[in-house]
């Protein structure tokens, strides 16, 4: 299946984008944010959880690596940004195994500092930016599932 691709000029735009997402959320419940740094990712997940209506204002946890939140049916979201991870111990640090295997939403940031021991499974948004300033936003499902 190819991706499916927005072009998002401001962010009023993500709600279009994150309301695309949100029904894949059910069969794809970690979520991984690819993209240069200020290219949109933590506004696009503060935008899904907006609309999940998570009760905590959503902050980028670059320097937590984990911020915690719950959406007003009580569901768990846990929001990673493995930014400034150096080392793979970190993130086994975390005890990520727990989150990413519980079935409860995962969102994370900068995957690429984790890729091997992330699941193949997961969701994956790409964010490009262009010259004019513009978003491409490609949701793309894992190929794994596509062949079943």
């Amino acid at each position: 299946m190819p991706a499916k691709t927005f072009v998002v000029q401001h962010a009023d735009e993500l709600s279009r984008v994150a309301q695309e997402l949100i029904p894949l959320l059910h069969r794809y419940p970690v979520v991984t944010f690819s993209g240069k740094l200020g290219s949109g990712k933590t506004a696009l997940i503060k935008e899904i959880c907006r609309l999940l209506m998570v009760k905590e204002t959503v902050t980028s946890p670059t320097f937590t690596l984990l911020n915690e939140y719950e959406t007003s049916t009580g569901r768990p979201v846990y929001h990673f940004d493995f930014y400034r991870i150096t080392r793979p111990e970190e993130i086994y640090d975390l005890g990520y195994e727990e989150y990413l295997f519980s079935g409860n939403l995962c969102f994370i940031e900068w995957p690429e500092m984790a890729e091997n021991i992330l699941l193949p499974d997961a969701l994956r948004v790409n964010i490009e930016t262009d010259n004019h300033k513009r978003r491409h936003i490609s949701i793309v499902e894992p190929e794994s599932t596509l062949l079943s």
